[in-house]
């Protein structure tokens, strides 16, 4: 095929060999198999540099606030000439697709559950669990992923609009290396953006295929079953290959802007059919209460109290490294659609405008669940025992006029997210495998979509999909540490062509003088 690289043959064998290797049952290999090894390493990586996540984290956001007030903010993500594609609306909509999507809809009511009943410190189930709760789900989902995904795609758009250098990770950090990221260096970190790009999309593709199938289980008795997930990956493979076939301006464009329509849709219906004015104030007080605690949670470690570390590791520590394990993916989607803006527009929209519509969606979903057991003694957590995770969300619209109304909406939003997630996960892998290309073959787009959906369809079916999962988050270890050298060589980059600034003007005063 025209175009590709050796990135893309790398990548399409090794996704096929970790798929060989995790259906292989355990029987066969008992102390090798996918699920132990890779929970093996993920284990060992969470135990030992739990602290380095934090630390990593917490500078990406400090960097990307920096930005924001620094002399670099009017610097251009393009041509001086070069004006947004997208407007505003479109802009949000599709950033925020890519990067949250199905996650935000798959625990919008079970994390703070969750923290109500299992709080990272104090007593379950009181008032102050519940202030808790709020607080780490807004912490979580907010500023500091949208940080992370921000360094990532500012640089991809900086180095492709503004030096017109290839739309791979590779290249951000040639200032750094140099030649070296010509060879065997920069296909390694090309592989790596790869390799977690597939797999951390495929398990984002499974888990959608289970909230789907739970959701139409919990409204309609069908029995939730491995087969009903199998046939759903299959519809919605066919509806987003039609729709990477249509191109970025077309099916993303116009799906994106249908899942924004929709999740304020959903959360309209609960904010003003539920406890309206217990969700506003509690939206308040828990946004104004994360904010004032954001330092020492970004930083909180509990070397004193084995039971508050672990939580930290089952929660903080692994979204952390889940959301450095998609930056490569979202970083290169946002990079794509952010043609034109300046630096310190990027930097607040892709920061400011999902961490306060991602806060409002926890409270208004988890507020609410939360409500319905501290206030109302309504066994929300029950049926999450019973029926899984996924089926938090519908247990909630239960208790409302409208309930099956709001169900088939979140369905239908949950289809939309995966769609377009998987959607902008073709055109991502097929950049990043044909050199950059701001618009990859779509037989590239084809065979990266298989592989996604025979992803998460043979490791449905085989029950390994955790497993793939702790797979692509083991990738984030490497690639927090490109991320730090992608800042140092962003910095290099802005200081060089400040200084060209500077002299060009010089030499434009002595010219008029």
């Amino acid at each position: 095929m025209k175009k590709v690289t050796r990135v893309f043959y790398i990548s399409a064998t090794v996704a096929v060999l970790f798929i060989i290797w995790g259906v292989i049952p355990s029987s066969v290999l008992p102390n090798g198999n996918l699920d132990n090894i890779t929970t093996i390493i993920q284990t060992y990586l969470v135990d030992t540099f739990g602290w380095f996540y934090l630390l990593s984290a917490t500078g990406f956001l400090l960097f990307a606030i920096y930005l924001i007030f620094s002399k670099y903010g009017n610097i251009k993500l393009g041509k001086p000439g070069d004006k947004p594609e997208y407007n505003y609306l479109t802009w949000f909509a599709m950033l925020f697709s890519a990067g949250m999507g199905i996650g935000l809809v798959f625990w919008g009511a079970a994390e703070p559950l969750s923290h109500f009943h299992n709080p990272p410190y104090g007593e379950v189930g009181t008032n102050d669990a519940a202030k808790t709760a709020m607080q780490y789900s807004i912490f979580h989902w907010g500023l500091h992923p949208w940080a992370i995904y921000a360094t990532v795609a500012l640089a991809l758009a900086y180095f492709k609009f503004r030096r017109q250098s290839p739309g791979v990770v590779s290249s951000i950090l040639e200032p750094l290396f140099g030649d070296h990221m010509k060879g065997a260096w920069g296909t390694l970190i090309d592989f790596i953006v790869v390799f977690a790009t597939i797999f951390g999309v495929a398990t984002s593709l499974g888990f959608g295929a289970i909230q789907i199938s739970g959701g139409l289980a919990f409204i309609t008795n069908l029995e939730q079953s491995v087969l009903l997930q199998l046939i759903i990956i299959g519809i919605v493979t066919i509806l987003y290959m039609i729709s990477a076939m249509t191109g970025l301006n077309r099916g993303i464009k116009y799906l994106s802007n249908v899942n924004v329509i929709l999740a304020i849709m959903l959360m309209l219906f609960l904010l003003f059919l539920g406890p309206t004015t217990f969700i506003m104030n509690l939206f308040t007080t828990s946004f104004g209460s994360y904010l004032q605690n954001l330092p020492s949670m970004s930083l909180r470690m509990t070397p004193f109290h084995e039971d508050n570390t672990t939580w930290i590791k089952d929660w903080t520590i692994f979204y952390w490294a889940w959301w450095i394990a998609w930056a490569p993916f979202v970083g290169t989607f946002i990079a794509r659609v952010s043609r034109g803006r300046t630096i310190r527009e990027f930097v607040l929209g892709v920061l400011l405008v999902p961490t306060i519509f991602g806060a409002l969606w926890f409270t208004v979903f988890g507020g609410t669940a939360i409500h319905l057991e501290y206030f109302e003694g309504t066994n929300i957590i029950g049926a999450v025992k019973d029926h899984g995770t996924e089926a938090a969300l519908f247990a909630v619209f239960e208790n409302f006029p409208l309930g099956i109304v709001m169900s088939i909406i979140a369905i239908l939003l949950i289809s939309t997210f995966f769609i377009t997630s998987a959607d902008s996960a073709t055109f991502v892998l097929g950049m990043q495998t044909t050199g950059g290309s701001l618009y990859p073959p779509n037989r590239v787009k084809f065979i990266w979509g298989i592989i996604q959906s025979s992803a998460a369809a043979v490791l449905l079916w085989q029950g390994g999909l955790e497993a793939l999962q702790t797979a692509s988050i083991i990738a984030a270890f490497p690639f927090s540490i490109i991320m730090i050298l992608i800042i140092f060589s962003l910095i290099k980059s802005f200081r060089e062509e400040a200084e060209e600034i500077e002299l060009s003007k010089k030499n434009n005063n002595r010219t008029k003088g």
